[in-house]
């Protein structure tokens, strides 16, 4: 079985706020983190975009993370086969559906014993976390990665209950307002930290976790 049980997800979450930086692809980044009090690293294998990364890669870099710290490999409308085998080559502990998986999906990726996150748009009604049987939910903007922010300030919107991220435009300078606006159980990053598309600025991953940790 690859990694922790569910129920042992975010041993990080001892801390105040779980913070997440995705979309790292070299070393300095994935220390720079690590070093900096992250919760969870993200590796992207969906395909097409400027932060994915080969399982080899990925499993050298996840085997610089202390077990404190959740390894998570993000996917987005990939078969159930495909995730699995990434997954497991990668050596990650959690696995991100961020796509329109259901939850057949969940259900056949469970037994590996990953940590399962659905990542979706917020419109509307808030969702509920694990109707598709998910442990962690993370809400993004409309299109995920862009660094576009979605209005989560609007009075009409509605904070899922329980173990849910905040994601979707975040950066040092909003993420203060963000998690005092909507009181997330954690946050999530990955262009807001980016000094070009696709490549991480080691100071903006610290301050961004700094400035986090100072509201959370």
């Amino acid at each position: 079985m690859n990694g922790s049980n569910a129920s042992e997800a975010p041993e990080a979450s001892r801390t105040p706020l779980f913070v997440k930086i995705c979309g790292l692809r070299t070393a300095e980044d994935v220390d720079t983190a690590v070093e900096a009090g992250a919760d969870a690293i993200g590796f992207v294998f969906a395909p097409g975009g400027p932060r994915t990364v080969d399982p080899a890669l990925a499993r050298s870099l996840a085997e610089r993370v202390p077990g404190h710290v959740l390894t998570v490999g993000v996917f987005r409308g990939q078969p159930v086969a495909e995730v699995r085998a990434l997954a497991r080559a990668a050596g990650v502990r959690a696995v991100q559906l961020h796509g329109d998986e259901g939850p057949a999906h969940y259900a056949e990726l469970r037994p590996d014993g990953w940590t399962l996150i659905r990542a979706t748009s917020s419109h509307g009604e808030p969702p509920v976390l694990g109707e598709l049987g998910e442990d962690l939910l993370l809400l993004d903007a409309p299109a995920p990665g862009s660094g576009e922010p979605w209005d989560w300030s609007a009075g009409s919107f509605t904070p899922p209950a329980g173990r849910w991220i905040l994601a979707g435009g975040l950066n040092p300078g909003n993420v203060a307002d963000a998690i005092r606006t909507t009181t997330p159980w954690g946050v999530d990053v990955s262009s807001g930290v980016e000094a070009r598309r696709g490549v991480k600025d080691p100071y903006l991953i610290r301050e961004f976790i700094q400035v986090s940790r100072s509201v959370g």
